[in-house]
């Protein structure tokens, strides 16, 4: 589907998945937990509860979902293997259920890099949009744990498109529900992944660092969608359409996981101007702010040409390692934010390290509705996974 052309902005509220609904560019929202700025990460391990204070999920404003939620920060770990806190939600429908429950590690698209957009602030007043596909889970009698990602919400920059930092914080927020008392999940409970766009990548990340990084989780399957696998790729072929925020918002993301990548040293006053106005936006005003500008035109030297930033986006690649439990994989044929062939390279390189891959084509739409779509299917996929039924992969 081709939306028209005064549409194609507004598209880019699901650039990495789907829209925030808070189009804001206060720095901060009001409802933000200004006392996370001087948290330390002082628990002891990754997953460990740093804080939790009562919260609540709607998916309109006032809709009731009969759940309790809460607003939790937990211990994770930086793309360089540091430790940090990262904030987010943890939601457990209360149905009478008895016995561990699932649990899914919902990574949510792109909602933009300032904090009051992070997901746990939208969730009381119901303008996070994708809470309408979270919901779909709560129904199901499924816990769900969504991750802010970090420095979203908390101190810094978000770490945007910064794969590694992303995964593990989105392992780390399944560790962080089973160990916040008041939910009373288990650990043996069944654990599956899923995410769109950004939330593609990190869900895809978690599912490749599962083994290495979190063997603890009972992990049964990843759903994930809209992958931006190759981020250099992604690059080239927003540079100067109505996606091109995507990448002034990804150097950012890097930029605050690596500092000595100097973004700054390569801005131009116009593009000093733009990443500022970045800082302090939710996706759909960052959108608007970055729609068709081309890196050329915002700095002295690209930066996408240096050494330094090429290997830091290769390293963000998805598809390197093989995820150990498997993977329902799909890409929308007419994206048109995240090119078909960045998906299909994902399945192709998974199942070349002889993953369990099943790989769907949407032949209709484009990148907002290739979620919309495939949401109930990826969601049927998991609760098979979590019967303990075989997952039959198509490589």
């Amino acid at each position: 589907m081709h939306l028209p052309t005064s549409f194609r902005a507004v598209a880019l509220t699901a650039a990495a998945g789907l829209a925030a609904a808070t189009l804001t560019t206060t720095a901060h929202a009001e409802d933000t937990d200004a006392a996370a700025k001087d948290r330390a990460p002082t628990a002891a391990a990754p997953g460990d509860i740093v804080s939790s204070e009562p919260s609540a999920f709607h998916p309109l404003p006032g809709q009731p979902t009969n759940t309790k939620a809460w607003k939790i920060h937990y211990r994770s770990t930086t793309a360089k293997g540091a430790p940090n806190t990262v904030s987010g939600t943890v939601i457990v429908p209360q149905d009478g259920r008895t016995g561990p429950r699932p649990i899914v590690t919902y990574a949510v698209g792109t909602v933009g890099v300032g904090d009051h957009c992070a997901p746990s602030a939208g969730f009381p007043r119901g303008t996070t949009m994708e809470a309408n596909l979270i919901q779909q889970l709560t129904l199901r009698g499924w816990a769900v744990a969504v991750t802010d990602y970090e420095g979203l919400g908390t101190p810094g920059d978000h770490t945007y498109t910064v794969g590694r930092a992303e995964g593990q914080a989105v392992l780390d927020a399944a560790r962080a529900a089973i160990r916040l008392p008041e939910a009373g999940l288990s650990k043996d409970s069944p654990v599956g992944i899923m995410g769109y766009s950004q939330g593609g990548q990190a869900s895809s990340w978690a599912a490749e660092l599962h083994g290495s990084y979190a063997p603890d989780l009972k992990v049964k399957g990843t759903a994930t969608g809209g992958v931006p696998g190759d981020l250099q790729k992604v690059a080239a072929f927003n540079d100067g359409s109505y996606g091109s925020g995507l990448i002034f918002m990804a150097a950012i993301g890097q930029n605050a996981a690596f500092p000595e990548l100097k973004l700054e040293s390569y801005l131009n006053p116009a593009g000093k101007a733009l990443i500022g106005a970045l800082r302090n936006s939710c996706v759909a005003d960052g959108a608007i702010l970055g729609s068709f500008k081309r890196i050329k035109d915002m700095t002295v030297k690209n930066p996408l040409d240096q050494p330094d930033w090429q290997q830091r986006l290769r390293e963000s690649q998805v598809g390197t390692r093989a995820p150990d439990a498997p993977v329902y994989l799909y890409h929308a044929l007419a994206d048109e934010l995240i090119p078909y062939g960045v998906g299909a390279q994902v399945r192709k390189d998974w199942c070349a390290r002889k993953a369990n891959v099943e790989w769907h084509t949407v032949p209709l739409g484009e990148h907002v509705t290739g979620v919309i779509t495939q949401s109930p299917l990826a969601a049927q996929w998991l609760a098979e996974r979590f019967a303990g039924k075989p997952a039959k992969g198509n490589c």
